[in-house]
């Protein structure tokens, strides 16, 4: 039986399932809950840990179409790939792979911000733009540098970052044990709002923490062995990010109480700040400026394959497509998302960027889990991971659930994304008409 660690591809597959769990483990532990506990706090008081896990809850359903789908297809391009094979339309194809593309800078934009504000000014107080610039064309070299390269610095990372994250929790169980802190507060529901539909809005913040796997469908074509490898590594990422994860918000609610968290830039740094712990203050903004980068590091990865595997698609530019001949990494496109994401600092808070990359994902998530379902018709001839059929219909529900609670600038901000993804769409159906109009009249 073909399997399809066999089938031919351009790049280099020297991705293990060690380096696929860092990786995805890393993206889902980036600048998240770094940078908007305080944003969450202000929308459930102290229930920080419920939003959190409603949201593993509902990634969880879209994962498991994932898992099935990655390993059905192992292509780069994604959620793009599967929509082009389960609706044989090229603009829905398109304006699935957009979505992705968009979040994906829209992602690093608002990362790069996080990582130019108050941790890095408490090293050096700089201008943001500047800083979140030059923070993105480093990325990028690591980037091009080679995909070996930029996970070896991603399981470091990854480390870093998680250490920074158990820090938080370690510290506040020592705060609890000498008596500080206040528990009750893990049960404080915000004021003048409903429990239920507090705890729905804080979800649509919460699963900006959870988005990251679905980026690794976009590095399969460098994953070993990836129908045994990828299922194991994405749910074990998962997993394990969602435990860190409440974790993290019952230390949180317990040390600092909501109104104060909801006014700080810098939430898990006033928490390791108020539990008395001799924690310096530099080194726990060093930790999370690493986990900033190491969030937009795997958001520029993803970015950079799928504008690839949409070029040799035919649904971008071809020139995108280019790959340098040591390195074997799509330099142009890597060039090209570089450059739009560093426009994106320009403008927008990060709490507005974050719900805009969540709405532009849960269009690609309810794709994904339509795809899995109308693809159960399109047998393959290797073995792949097979989700339950409800799956991916409770998946498909949940995006709708999401999509509804989002605020009217955050639909607006991505409609204005999609209507430039149908224009660069036409300009390159228009393009390519009038190249084989070229070719057809010197070949008579």
């Amino acid at each position: 039986m073909t399997t399809e660690t066999n089938e031919p591809t351009r790049l280099r597959r020297g991705i293990t399932g060690l380096l696929l769990f860092a990786f995805i483990l890393g993206d889902v532990l980036g600048a998240g809950v770094y940078a908007l506990m305080g944003v969450l706090a202000g929308r459930v008081g102290g229930l920080l840990w419920a939003p959190l896990l409603v949201a593993l809850l509902l990634a969880l359903l879209t994962a498991g179409s994932y898992a099935e789908l990655v390993t059905k297809y192992p292509r780069a391009g994604g959620a793009a790939v599967f929509a082009e094979r389960a609706f044989k339309n090229r603009l829905v194809s398109f304006l699935v792979g957009f979505s992705m593309l968009a979040a994906g800078v829209v992602s690093a934009a608002g990362l790069s911000l996080a990582f130019a504000g108050d941790y890095f000014r408490t090293f050096v107080d700089l201008p943001v733009i500047p800083v979140a610039m030059v923070f993105l064309a480093v990325i990028a070299l690591l980037n091009a540098r080679g995909i070996r390269e930029s996970m070896g610095a991603n399981l470091v990372m990854t480390v870093i970052e998680l250490s920074g994250l158990v820090i938080v929790i370690a510290v506040v169980a020592v705060l609890v044990s000498g008596g500080g802190g206040d528990v009750s507060r893990v049960v404080q529901p915000p004021e003048g709002a409903p429990v239920a539909g507090a705890v729905l809005a804080g979800a649509i913040i919460a699963y900006y923490s959870f988005v990251g796997f679905e980026t690794s469908a976009n590095i399969i074509e460098e994953v070993k062995e990836p129908s045994r490898t990828y299922p194991r590594a994405l749910f074990a990422a998962l997993a394990t990010a969602g435990v860190v994860y409440v974790l993290v918000g019952l230390a949180s609610a317990i040390a600092v109480a909501p109104e104060d968290l909801e006014e700080s830039s810098g939430p898990l740094l006033d928490v390791v700040e108020a539990s008395g712990v001799g924690i310096p203050s530099w080194l726990f903004s060093l930790i999370a400026l690493i986990a900033v980068a190491n969030g937009a590091l795997l958001t520029m990865i993803m970015a950079s394959r799928l504008t690839y595997g949409m070029a040799e698609q035919g649904l971008l530019p071809g020139v995108l497509a280019r790959v340098l001949p040591r390195r074997k990494t799509p330099w142009v496109a890597i060039v090209a998302t570089t450059l739009v994401a560093m426009l994106l600092t320009l403008v927008g808070d990060l709490a507005t960027l974050a719900e805009t990359v969540v709405l532009l994902l849960l269009f690609v998530f309810l794709s994904a889990n339509v795809s899995v379902l109308v693809l159960r018709r399109d047998p393959v001839d290797h073995p792949h991971f097979r989700v339950w059929t409800f799956i991916p219909v409770l998946g498909i529900a949940s995006c709708i659930l999401l999509m509804t609670q989002q605020r009217p600038i955050v639909w607006l901000f991505a409609a204005i994304l999609l209507v430039v993804g149908v224009v660069l769409f036409l300009l390159a159906n228009w393009g390519r008409s009038h190249s084989k109009a070229k070719e057809s009249e010197r070949s008579r």
